[in-house]
């Protein structure tokens, strides 16, 4: 059984429709890549999985329970909104650290808001995991922004969530951070840790990802097994932007 499923999620932004109709599923252990121009709504999708925007129409679900159907009014509740966000983890572009915490601190943080206080432990693992152990007790501006990127990384994986998304996690660095970023994600690959990564790391996509999808004015136009859509992509505009990497 998938451990994701996204039925038909439509987003408008006043007179703009996003998201024009988003379907797809996720097995355990799978990354799915999701690459595009900017604009074509790949934000805007993880956004709504992660539930920091409501979708205008369709479903959610993660493990057969749903967590979300426009058609049932019980499942837009603002205060389940929290529990629903621990499904996923999330790393944003920009690292958004609290600059007045140590690392380890901001890995701690949301465990502390959720009544989670006994993961320390856990956190320290996570830094063993990542490299850093010997930075955890550095402020943020102490750090480069690898770095902080992979602090970021531990941050959304302390509470275990079942899938673990990422927008952009290079495009705040310096092209020679980059590597450091993505061998923390190639790592989690190879540890089955079930992914959405929206990227435009062309190569990692094709070498990382069990699936890629192409998105394009809001809608998926093309997808499939990575190194077959990267060699041999049957439209015209997957075509067209493969072209400019």
């Amino acid at each position: 059984m998938a451990i994701l499923e996204v039925k038909n999620i439509r987003k408008s932004f006043g007179n703009i429709e996003v998201l024009k109709g988003i379907d797809f599923s996720l097995e355990e252990g799978q990354v799915l890549s999701i690459i595009g121009s900017s604009g074509s709504g790949k934000t805007t999708l993880l956004r709504c999985l992660n539930f920091l925007e409501t979708p205008d129409a369709g479903e959610i679900i993660v493990k057969g329970e749903t967590l979300f159907n426009s058609a049932d009014p019980t499942t837009k509740s603002e205060s389940q909104i929290r529990q629903k966000r621990l499904h996923f983890g999330l790393v944003f572009q920009s690292f958004n650290l609290f600059p007045q915490y140590t690392a380890l601190e901001n890995v701690l943080l949301a465990p502390k808001l959720t009544g989670k206080n006994n993961l320390e432990g856990r956190a320290k693992e996570l830094f063993e995991q990542i490299g850093l152990a010997d930075r955890m007790n550095n402020y943020p501006h102490q750090l480069s922004g690898g770095q902080q990127q992979r602090v970021a990384i531990a941050r959304a994986l302390i509470l275990q969530p079942d899938i673990l998304c990422f927008d952009e996690p290079t495009s705040a660095l310096d092209p020679e951070l980059t590597g450091e970023v993505l061998k923390v994600i190639r790592k989690l690959s190879e540890s089955n840790m079930t992914m959405i990564i929206v990227t435009h790391e062309m190569e990692f996509a094709r070498d990382v990802a069990s699936h890629v999808i192409f998105m394009d004015g809001g809608e998926i136009c093309e997808q499939g097994e990575p190194k077959e859509l990267f060699a041999n992509p049957k439209k015209e505009r997957t075509r067209q932007f493969l072209a400019h990497y």
